[in-house]
């Protein structure tokens, strides 16, 4: 094999902060360095190397010179350049596109991004947008086992999306925890809107989770399976590891989900509770109050012949039949528990 000289370092990020890192390797494993965007043809003309390309958020021109370096295709391209794209795998001629949503939580709340990735037999680009963790660890990671990075940029690929999903389980885990500190407000004695609205909003986010990773599982069972021309049979058993790993997601944020709903649920049915047993004793003093307003309404009647209000025993036995009767109310109401 032949030894190529390390063209010129990339510009600075201040002159070209879109491009985050373009390095050329040998396919041995070992790193022969950065390269420019425009060197990018000339290492290609080496038989024995491929490049890792890393983006972030670049513009149309950008595209197009990778487009131009690599001969990507044109839908591609505009899927790319447009963003807000599904989850999804796309195959033009001897090259994959791929689609990947990634997640973050910032200052307590979800903030999604997506992740586009064309893998070619001798080059692997990835492009970020939105909210989306820098894939340094990752090619750190993969430069540190350089017989396997000597597979191609299909293990760069793998080391990428390996990242992108154990990242999420963290998400998944804070989740539980907020809900494990939400639980004492569900269960204490004030109603407080708040802990509902925050159920909510981590229901909703949760379901947005889902509608990003599920799709995933789909897309690495067909690089467990499929494009051999790409995917050597040594990396087969990695990305059925990543998939063991976006099943684990999966199941971990439908289960949060139910745990979500029925944390709802209960929250809704100690307020109607709580309600009632607010109820209940209004109907029980009410009943109480009923009693003497009943019998003391009868002297309001315009009535001549009323016997006991002639006789000197009439308003203390009328205070004491007041009395009694107030008092086996309570005592009824009280065994009920309406008091």
């Amino acid at each position: 094999m032949n030894l190529i000289t390390p063209p010129a370092p990339a510009p600075s990020t201040t002159e070209q902060p879109m491009v985050v890192n373009c390095i050329a390797y040998r396919n041995d494993g070992s790193r022969i360095g950065d390269i420019s965007l425009d060197a990018i043809s000339d290492v290609l003309k080496e038989p024995d190397t491929f490049v890792w390309v890393g983006l972030h958020e670049p513009d149309e021109a950008l595209l197009l010179k990778l487009q131009q370096e690599f001969g990507l295709h044109d839908l591609a391209i505009e899927d790319a350049h447009a963003a807000h794209q599904r989850t999804k795998l796309e195959t033009y001629g001897d090259s994959l596109f791929l689609v990947v949503q990634t997640a973050q939580l910032i200052e307590g709340h979800l903030a999604f991004g997506e992740t586009h990735l064309f893998l070619g037999p001798r080059y692997l680009v990835s492009i970020r947008h939105g909210a989306s963790l820098s894939y340094a660890p990752a090619r750190r990671t993969c430069e540190h086992t350089p017989a396997l990075l000597a597979l191609g940029p299909s293990y760069a690929l793998y080391g990428v999306l390996d990242f992108i999903v154990d990242n999420l389980l963290p998400i998944v885990r804070d989740f539980r925890e907020e809900l494990q500190r939400l639980e004492q407000d569900i269960f204490a004695e004030t109603f407080k809107r708040s802990t509902v609205k925050r159920l909510y909003d981590m229901q909703r986010d949760l379901m947005t989770l889902r509608l990003a990773v599920a799709p995933l599982q789909d897309i690495i069972s067909q690089l467990v399976r499929l494009h051999p021309n790409l995917i050597p049979d040594e990396l087969r058993a990695y990305f059925r590891d990543v998939y063991d790993h976006v099943f684990r997601v999966n199941e971990s944020i439908s289960a949060m989900r139910e745990m979500l709903t029925a944390a709802i649920n209960v929250n809704l049915s100690l307020v109607t509770f709580g309600q009632n047993e607010v109820m209940k004793k209004l109907a029980g003093w009410a009943a109480m109050l009923a009693a003497p307003t009943l019998i003391t309404s009868w002297y309001g009647m315009n009535f001549h012949h009323m016997p006991e209000l002639d006789e000197t025993w009439a308003y203390p036995a009328m205070i004491a039949l007041v009395v009694g009767v107030v008092g086996v109310l309570y005592v009824a109401l009280k065994r009920a528990r309406w008091l």
